[in-house]
């Protein structure tokens, strides 16, 4: 059996599986805003589940990346405790497990391309639109995450855009011109209220949309644009089998078809092979792939 854990910037997921990845335990905490106390929360997680059941490997999913070199924690922009920290050593003072980390969609990616929704294709993308946005790559099961620790990060490029509503013409490479300021769910929020000056959640938005509310069905219309163009970056760079789409705003999204039509237009492609896919198992998708990084890497 092995310990998934999913370090979210507002709550640590924990799952025990067995071998067949059948759930023994699944269960969340709120995350500490401080570092330390995340590492003593992480501790106890695993302390309780071997008492209860024997000592396993351990994955852990969390926003960012490792840096190779060093082995800190780098970009992790919603939880900025944890950047420029080395988490495996920290715990490994009270945890004689073998850990892993990985990033958060790396690990999303992995579950599903592993016995989700994806696991008939060999080379996976998958998708986190939430909060937050970011993007995993896993090819033959197996998670890329490049030199750098960078691999799948679809949400650091710049807009491939000239004339969306809102995007500052300045050079710098600053958060509102990247893809994750455009896409991801405090994005939306950020820029309806510039635009209608109402302060709404992305959830009501999305709301509104299915409402015929005109503000917002214009909106959304817009968010379908941006986001098939955006999409055309990871096609004709990777051409993956499979997109597969997580995270609380993909949870709203209930027009991929449209998506893909739009996307396939973009890149001149009429049969576009790449299939669209929601996560078959939902929110669930991180901790279950930490637990599987954990297995894969068993040592």
């Amino acid at each position: 059996m092995q310990i998934g854990i999913d370090l979210g910037a507002t709550k640590i997921e924990y799952v025990l599986l067995d071998n067949n990845n059948i759930e023994i335990k699944r269960d969340r905490v709120h995350t500490p805003k401080d570092y330390e106390n995340t590492i003593k929360t992480i501790i106890q997680i695993v302390k309780k589940l071997e008492n209860s059941s024997g000592k396993f490997n351990i994955g852990i999913c969390h926003p960012g990346a490792v840096d190779k070199t060093t082995g800190l924690i780098k970009n992790a922009h919603n939880s900025q405790w944890l950047n420029k920290k080395n988490l495996i050593k920290d715990l490994k003072i009270k945890l004689n497990n073998n850990i892993l980390t990985e990033n958060d969609a790396n690990c999303f990616c992995l579950s599903e391309a592993f016995d989700g929704s994806a696991s008939h294709y060999e080379t996976v993308f998958g998708i986190i639109l939430g909060s937050g946005c970011g993007g995993g790559l896993v090819i033959d099961k197996k998670i890329i995450s490049g030199a750098n620790g960078l691999g799948g990060e679809w949400s650091l490029n710049q807009m491939p855009l000239k004339n969306t509503p809102n995007l500052k013409s300045d050079k710098t490479l600053n958060f509102s011109n990247r893809v994750e300021g455009f896409l991801s769910g405090k994005s939306i929020e950020k820029r309806f209220n510039e635009r209608f000056k109402e302060k709404i959640s992305a959830k009501e938005i999305f709301k509104r949309y299915r409402g015929n509310d005109a503000n917002t069905t214009l909106f959304i219309n817009e968010y379908k644009e941006i986001l098939s163009r955006c999409l055309v970056i990871i096609i004709t760079t990777l051409d993956p089998d499979a997109i597969v789409f997580g995270g609380g705003i993909s949870n709203e999204i209930d027009f991929l078809d449209e998506i893909k039509k739009k996307t396939s237009i973009f890149v001149n492609e009429p049969n576009l092979k790449t299939v669209f896919l929601k996560p078959k198992h939902g929110d669930a998708s991180g901790v279950r792939g930490a637990a599987i990084l954990s297995r894969q890497n068993s040592i």
